[in-house]
C-alpha cells in the first residue's frame, strides 16, 4: 500500500484515471520530450557517479553479462510462443516490443529503491542500455526470415524485400535518447564527486518532481490506449501480464546464479519484466510493416506498463529481497 501513496506513482494513477474519463488534459508532446529526456539525462549522470565510486567490480561485469543473456533468451522464447497464436510478423514484433526494455519503468524503480532505501548499482543503467537493442535484430532477422519462408511458398506480399539489417541496426544503435543516456553516464564517471556535488540540484533535487509530471502523462497516455486491446486474443491479453512475471522469474534465477545483490537483481528483473513503448515501436513499423501496431504498441503500453508501474515494481523488490 505504501508504494501507492508515493506522489509519482498516484500521479500515474490521476493520469489514468483523467483519461478514462476522456479529460481534455494532456501534456504538450515537446513537455513529454523534454521530461523523458531529462530524467534519462539524470539517471545517466547519478549511473556514472556511482561508478565512479565503485569502480569495474566483478559484480558490475556479472550485471551486464546477465543483462546482455536476457536480451536474446527473452525475445529469444517470446517469438516461441507467440507464433503459436500470431502470425510470424507479429510474434517479431510483439517479441522485440518484450525484449527491449521501457526507461521509464526502470527510472520509476530506481526512485522505488531509493524511497525505500535498498542499495543498487549505477552501472544497471548501462545494463538498460545494453538490453534495447538485441531484441529489434532479432525481430528483424525473424521476420526477415518469414518473407523468405513466404517467398518460397509464393504467399509473399509483391514488391516486398528484406529490411537491410545495417540500416535497422544503425537507428538502433545511434537512437538520441540511448545516446543521451550512455554520454550522461561518461560525463558522471569523468567529473566523478566534483561533478555530482555541482550536478546535485539537476540530477537528484528535481528528479522526484520531474517523474511525477512525466507519469501523468504516461497514465493519461495508459489510458487512452487501452482501447487498442478490446477483440484481442485472451491469450495475448494473458502474455502481457504473465509474460513479464515469466521474464522476472528467469532474471531472478539468473540473478540467484550469479550471486547479485538484492536490489540489482530487482532492477534486472524490472527490465527483464518491462516492455518498449517507444523506440522499439518506432523501429520496427518501419522495419515489419506486416505487424499490427496496436498489437504490440497496445500491449505495451495499455497493459504491461500500467501493471509494472503500479504492481510489478514492489512486487520484484520484495521477491528479490526475500531470494537473495
Amino acid at each position: 500500500m505504501q508504494g501507492f501513496l508515493d506522489p509519482a506513482i498516484l500521479f500515474f494513477v490521476f493520469g489514468i484515471l483523467a483519461g478514462t474519463l476522456k479529460s481534455n488534459l494532456e501534456i504538450p508532446p515537446q513537455i513529454a520530450r523534454f521530461l523523458s529526456l531529462y530524467l534519462l539525462m539524470a539517471l545517466g549522470l547519478k549511473g556514472g557517479f556511482a561508478l565512479a565510486k565503485s569502480g569495474l567490480t566483478p559484480e558490475v561485469v556479472t550485471s551486464l553479462g546477465a543483462a546482455l543473456v536476457l536480451a536474446v533468451a527473452v525475445p529469444a522464447a517470446g517469438y516461441l510462443v507467440l507464433r503459436r497464436v500470431v502470425s510470424g510478423y507479429d510474434a517479431a514484433a510483439v517479441a522485440a516490443t518484450y525484449g527491449s526494455v521501457s526507461a521509464v519503468t526502470f527510472i520509476t524503480a530506481v526512485q522505488y529503491l531509493d524511497t525505500h532505501g535498498v542499495p543498487y548499482g549505477g552501472h544497471m543503467a548501462a545494463a538498460m542500455a545494453l538490453m534495447e537493442s538485441p531484441a529489434i535484430v532479432m525481430a528483424v532477422v525473424l521476420s526477415n526470415l518469414v518473407r523468405q519462408r513466404e517467398a518460397h511458398a509464393g504467399g509473399a506480399a509483391p514488391g516486398r524485400v528484406a529490411t537491410p539489417l545495417t540500416r535497422v541496426m544503425h537507428e538502433a544503435l545511434t537512437d538520441g535518447a540511448q545516446l543521451l543516456l550512455l554520454g550522461a553516464m561518461a560525463v558522471g564517471l569523468l567529473s566523478g564527486p566534483a561533478g555530482e556535488a555541482v550536478m546535485q540540484p539537476f540530477a537528484v533535487d528535481l528528479f522526484k518532481g520531474m517523474l511525477a509530471f512525466f507519469l501523468l502523462d504516461m497514465g493519461l497516455l495508459a489510458a487512452r490506449n487501452m482501447g487498442q486491446l478490446r477483440g484481442k486474443s485472451p491469450w495475448l491479453l494473458a502474455y502481457a501480464v504473465v509474460g513479464p512475471l515469466a521474464h522476472a522469474g528467469l532474471a531472478l534465477a539468473l540473478s540467484w546464479a550469479l550471486g547479485l545483490s538484492a536490489g540489482n537483481a530487482a532492477l534486472l528483473m524490472v527490465l527483464a519484466a518491462s516492455a518498449s513503448y517507444i523506440a522499439v515501436p518506432a523501429v520496427i513499423r518501419q522495419a515489419i510493416p506486416e505487424a499490427n501496431p496496436s498489437l504490440y504498441f497496445g500491449m505495451s503500453l495499455g497493459l504491461t506498463f500500467p501493471f509494472n508501474i503500479l504492481l510489478g515494481i514492489p512486487l520484484y523488490v520484495r521477491v528479490a529481497q526475500a531470494c537473495l
